[in-house]
Parts: C-alpha cells; sequence; structure tokens
C-alpha cells in the first residue's frame, strides 16, 4: 500500500465483518468517459445529429447503454423522435463501441495497488457492472485488471440492472455469500441505492462520474479517493 493509502484513514470496513467486495467499473475502477465520447460521437455523425460534448456525455454514464444512447437522443431531438430512432441508434452505437472498447480509457490512479491489497487482505473480489459483460471483461482484461475477479456481470447477466439490487443479490449468491458481508464500491447514486436495497454496505470513490452531482451527497457508509484507502487502519 502506498505512502497516500497508509495515512488515511478507515473508513467503510471498520464496524463491518466485510468478506468479499463487489467493484463498479465505469467511474469507479476505469475512467472510460473518452470511450463513450469517441462512440457516441461517431453514433451521432452516423445519424446526421450535432456532436455531444463530454460533460453531456458524462452525466449520462451509469444506467447502462440503453439510456445513455436514448438520452444522448433527447439532447438534440424531442421524446417522440427519439424513441423512433432508438432502436436503429443502439444497434448502431453498440457496433461502433464493439470497434473501440479500452481505447480511450485509463484505470483510475491506485486502482491496480488497490485492487491488489484487497486481495491480499482476504477479500474476495466481483464486478458488476451496466456494461455488456463481454465488453466488461473484454476491458477488464485490456487493462490487466480482470486476473482479480472471481465474477465478472454485466448488464446483460440478469433481468434488471443497478439501481436495482438483483445484481448484487445475484452476484453474492454465485459466490456463496450473505449480502450483509460483502462491499459494494462504486461512484454513483446507483450503486449506492442498489446496496442499500440489497443490504450490502457501501462505499463510493470520490472521483466517479455520479450524473454530475456531487457524490459526498449521497447516502453510502464512507468515501474514500482511493480504493486502497478502505483498507486503511483508524488514526
Amino acid at each position: 500500500m502506498d505512502a497516500r493509502a497508509a495515512a488515511a484513514p478507515a473508513l467503510i470496513l471498520v464496524g463491518h465483518a466485510v468478506q468479499a467486495a463487489i467493484v463498479d467499473l465505469d467511474g469507479t475502477m476505469i475512467d472510460t468517459l473518452g470511450d463513450f465520447h469517441a462512440a457516441l460521437s461517431r453514433l451521432m455523425d452516423e445519424l446526421g445529429l450535432p456532436a455531444v460534448s463530454r460533460e453531456q456525455v458524462e452525466h449520462r454514464i451509469g444506467k447502462g447503454s440503453e439510456y445513455l444512447v436514448l438520452q444522448t437522443l433527447r439532447i438534440h431531438l424531442p421524446d417522440d423522435q427519439a424513441q423512433d430512432l432508438y432502436p436503429r441508434a443502439i444497434e448502431t452505437y453498440q457496433r461502433i463501441y464493439g470497434t473501440i472498447n479500452g481505447q480511450y480509457s485509463n484505470p483510475f490512479p491506485g486502482v491496480p495497488e488497490g485492487l491488489a491489497s484487497l486481495k491480499a487482505a482476504g477479500l474476495r473480489l466481483a464486478c458488476i457492472t451496466n456494461k455488456p459483460t463481454r465488453y466488461a471483461r473484454e476491458l477488464l482484461d485490456l487493462k490487466g485488471l480482470l486476473p482479480h475477479f472471481e465474477v465478472v456481470n454485466g448488464g446483460d447477466a440478469f433481468p434488471r440492472k443497478k439501481p436495482d439490487p438483483m445484481p448484487l443479490v445475484e452476484t453474492c449468491k454465485q459466490i456463496g455469500l450473505p449480502t450483509a458481508v460483502v462491499l459494494m464500491i462504486g461512484d454513483s447514486q446507483n450503486d449506492a441505492l442498489a446496496a442499500r436495497a440489497a443490504g450490502c454496505p457501501v462505499a463510493l470513490v470520490t472521483y466517479g462520474y455520479n450524473h454530475g452531482e456531487p457524490v459526498r451527497a449521497v447516502d453510502a457508509d464512507g468515501f474514500a479517493d482511493r480504493i486502497g484507502d478502505l483498507l486503511c487502519p483508524p488514526e
């Protein structure tokens, strides 16, 4: 653990008997804003629509590709036109995204070391994301993070996505642990809502997306500037 992490106060693990952690992907482990912006820029160009800014994209990340594409269409189109165009748009977007996955993204500072520290502390790790599973596994593999995880479940793994608790509950079943001992590590209100409904403790990183809203206003058990900070002893 680096000097910065060693000096940080304990957060979520104090007072919780945690045996595993479920870690979100976009905005928590990997800064994928560049990938999303590149894919959506190409999509809008193919559809003959005006460009979108990085900030507009950032505020729409976190609820899955379907939400991201539809809300992006709504920037420039009335709802009925956006809905009509959506089937073509989501198919085109998924094709485009598959060609650039990981090209414009990188792990946030401290993430590789933080995941290694969690594993070294005896925690089992799973990843839950609203990104399609194949893209999630591919991205984690490209960035050297996939070996840390026993399970990777994307937005197509279950009938419902975060903020619904189903992905967390089902993933806990897969690793054979009750939700009360599985920490959710995320970057947004979606992660916190899913964790609360599932009965998981939850910690949020301070550098993610959270739809453009202040993350410290979200109901969570703790916050950290780096994932590894969650393992620091109290001062």
